[in-house]
């Protein structure tokens, strides 16, 4: 096949239209067409047509009490000083809750307001009653030829009821569209596969076909294809035959291996061949066979955001809808923002409430980073031609969870420590409304935080070379005259990490100088850093003596990866991450690792639940069963 490579940059707005007067002229914009569909599998189908009552609920007049049926105008001045005797059944017929009102009644009288009398065929009651008074008469509800529900409404339990009450059996809606997803890849494998490198564990078609499902589609994933033209091209069209919209993931791009566009292009047409957003840049827009294409990146991250932006709004119109939208609140940010100028990108953050502001957190912003997505409180979008946001600027989050659920977050920004997602699991299992969101930016950013009010409470575990002691110096340089607690939290093992075996040999920090290691760092501001610098500086040995030492991780775990897969040969670590990925491990030094926040955080109500698991065995025991920790000041106020 001969390629036509080209990537465009156009807007996202842009991009729409074009797409959208390709389906309107092919005749893909307008809601999908209806079918029968039985009511107990109606539920959040979206009506085809109205639905109108075939009969009125109640459809005969039914009493709403339990007592006796009777006329009104026989019942008048009746009191409970002056009873008035009825003879029944002329006068008076028993009926319960849901009985038909006998012929000539009007009223009933409350079983609370009657007594029977001794001859068992007459009653006293002790109140009158007006005329349809404790009666539900015909059509109460819904009368015949009523409307009950529009056309294009999303039907709930409720709705199901309704339907049933005024005499169907079953509901005309809109046909679910239908949706195959076709990943292709010759790297991909499925889960659980025994992995190679070069493997990618192929997921993306489910976390698609789970989206389009939620959106009301029927998503079908198709096996994953090789590289291979033609077996792509065949699945696509055998796909096309039968559902509304095929969505091709992968080959989106113009490598060597990216054939998307030139499949779409030789059985349709492409009207959109890249966006300029990120993540998502390399989309395609088409229409084949009669029938909705596109191509979706690979980058996981990338593939939910295009799919939720581009083909969300696209399910919503054909069941005759408005794409859901989502919460919004506004908040600020917590560091600066870099954007490229030309392309909108839409940031994942965390979110949580600190005194009385939202707070907004930049993730990890790689096209292949879906934890970034399963982590994210919201998606802030950075418009195209701004070169991005200040420290503190204001922003719109656009949730991905709901607010309430934001507003019980307690946010840790500072120093990464593994114990910190056990501490989070506990406060979950045992407080299902509160959240634990730990941000990893390094003991001093943590502490820059806290000063700015941004965090509820920092990790810390900065050493100072003069003391020896640990924080206590940098909270008062960088919190001066602000009442704070530090609390002790664990005490840990920091060493060297190398590859099972230690193939090198590394023994102490002087081998880090040697010309065939490589080391990998920790950022700036990281207390493990910190300490390194300390123990180089100990031992004599100069940073620019390390390859590798410019090099720089945000996590204990990123760095020990880096070892795992060979790009490193050595970093400074704890031991439990070393464990974690069954490393080598040389202990160097034993440190503390406090929580800081201030008095005011330490004595709100948001943070007792957290305290109180802080302080117990059940924490104490599992974050012991990590290895390399000890926990002697746990949940204790050192200063």
């Amino acid at each position: 096949m001969s390629r036509n490579i080209y990537l465009e940059d156009i807007s996202l707005e842009e991009a729409i239209d074009r797409w959208q007067r390709a389906l309107c002229a092919a005749g893909l914009d307008q809601p999908l067409p209806g079918e029968w569909v039985a009511l107990p599998q109606a539920l959040g189908r979206v009506t085809a047509e109205p639905v109108w009552a075939l009969t009125s609920a109640p459809h005969y007049h039914a009493a709403a009490m339990d007592g006796y049926a009777v006329r009104a105008a026989e019942t008048l001045g009746a009191l409970e000083t002056s009873p008035r005797r009825l003879a029944a059944p002329a006068q008076a017929i028993y009926v319960d809750t849901g009985n038909a009102i006998p012929a000539g009644f009007d009223a009933v009288v409350m079983i609370e307001q009657v007594h029977v009398l001794e001859d068992g065929v007459s009653i006293a009651i002790l109140a009158a009653v007006a005329p349809w008074q404790h009666v539900r008469p015909m059509g109460e509800d819904m009368v015949t030829g009523e409307l009950v529900l529009p056309a294009n409404h999303r039907l709930r339990p409720q709705d199901l009821g309704a339907v049933a009450g005024c005499g169907h059996t079953q509901v005309f809606v809109r046909r679910r569209p239908r949706v195959a997803i076709q990943p292709t890849g010759s790297e991909l494998v499925p889960p659980g596969s025994d992995l190679k490198p070069g493997d990618v564990i192929e997921y993306n078609s489910l976390v698609l076909a789970g989206m389009a499902t939620e959106w009301g589609a029927e998503a079908v994933r198709l096996p994953p294809l090789p590289d291979d033209v033609a077996q792509i091209k065949a699945s696509i069209l055998a796909a096309l035959a039968e559902h509304d919209l095929v969505v091709v993931n992968a080959g989106s791009a113009a490598g060597s291996h990216d054939f998307t566009a030139d499949i779409f292009r030789e059985i349709g047409s492409v009207q959109v061949h890249g966006i300029a957003m990120r993540p998502g840049h390399p989309v395609i827009l088409g229409v084949a066979q009669g029938k909705a294409v596109a191509g979706i990146p690979g980058y996981p991250a990338s593939a939910i955001v295009a799919f939720d932006l581009l083909i969300k709004p696209l399910l919503a119109r054909w069941q005759g809808q408005l794409p859901p939208q989502r919460p919004t609140l506004t908040a600020n940010l917590t560091r600066k923002v870099l954007s490229p100028m030309g392309e909108d990108e839409f940031m994942r953050v965390t979110v949580g409430k600190v005194a009385d502001r939202f707070v907004a957190t930049p993730m990890q912003r790689g096209a292949g980073v879906i934890m970034s997505l399963v982590k994210a409180d919201g998606i802030v979008r950075v418009p195209r031609f701004s070169e991005g946001y200040p420290p503190g600027a204001e922003v719109t989050v656009e949730l991905l969870r709901q607010r309430s659920e934001i507003e019980n977050t307690i946010v840790a920004i500072g120093s990464h420590d593994l114990t910190l997602d056990v501490l989070a699991d506990y406060l979950r299992r045992r407080h299902p409304h509160l959240t634990l969101s730990s941000s990893n930016v390094g003991s001093y950013g943590g502490l820059l935080a806290l000063a700015r009010g941004e965090a509820h409470l920092a990790g810390s575990h900065l050493l100072d070379e003069a003391t020896g002691e640990y924080n206590v110096s940098y909270v008062a340089e960088q919190l001066p005259g602000v009442p704070v607690v530090l609390l002790g939290f664990v005490q840990r093992t920091q060493g060297l990490i190398v590859p099972a075996g230690n193939p090198k040999g590394i023994r102490t920090l002087h081998d880090l100088a040697r010309p065939d290691v490589v080391f990998i760092n920790r950022q700036r501001g990281a207390g493990t850093r910190v300490l390194l610098d300390y123990r180089l500086k100990q031992a004599g040995i100069a940073p620019r003596q390390i390859q590798g030492y410019a090099r720089q991780e945000f996590t204990h775990l990123a760095v020990a990866a880096a070892v795992k897969s060979g790009a490193a040969d050595c970093t400074l670590g704890i031991l439990a991450a070393a464990r974690a990925l069954e490393l080598d491990f040389i202990p160097l030094a034993e440190e503390r690792y406090d929580l800081v926040m201030t008095q005011a955080t330490y004595e709100s109500t948001l943070l007792q639940p957290l305290l109180a698991v802080i302080r117990s065995d059940e924490l104490a025991a599992a974050v012991m069963r990590l290895g390399g920790y000890r926990t002697p000041d746990l949940g204790r106020v050192l200063g």
